[in-house]
């Protein structure tokens, strides 16, 4: 078995768009994920909006500059997070695919064993 990042995107323009009824589904959609998926689930969360990010570049003398927002400017951007464990990537797709990305998209990643 192995440890998957699944990266939720979102248009924050989207997202801030939409109505209550629309928000209240999406939460209760995936608490409905985190209940069928629990078995693979090693943790996860939702993220701040991407104007609360920070962003640290090291420079070529050891030193990191600090800029507000994040590292590039796009529409969609890491709105949170799921760690589940998965037999190969196949399965972690097939778990991926019931996250809820009405705004946005997904993106999985394995995590590096340690």
């Amino acid at each position: 078995m192995a440890n998957y990042l699944v990266m939720i995107y979102e248009n924050e323009a989207e997202r801030a768009a939409a109505e209550d009824a629309a928000l209240q589904r999406n939460r209760q959609r995936h608490v409905a994920f985190a209940e069928a998926n629990s078995a693979a689930l090693h943790g996860g969360a939702r993220l701040t909006d991407s104007g609360s990010a920070t962003s640290l570049r090291p420079g070529p003398d050891g030193e990191y500059s600090v800029t507000d927002g994040t590292f590039a400017e796009t529409k969609e951007v890491l709105a949170g997070f799921y760690i589940i464990e998965a037999a190969d990537l196949d399965e972690a797709l097939r778990i991926a695919r019931q996250v809820p990305a009405p705004f946005g998209g997904l993106e999985v990643r394995p995590i590096m064993p340690s």
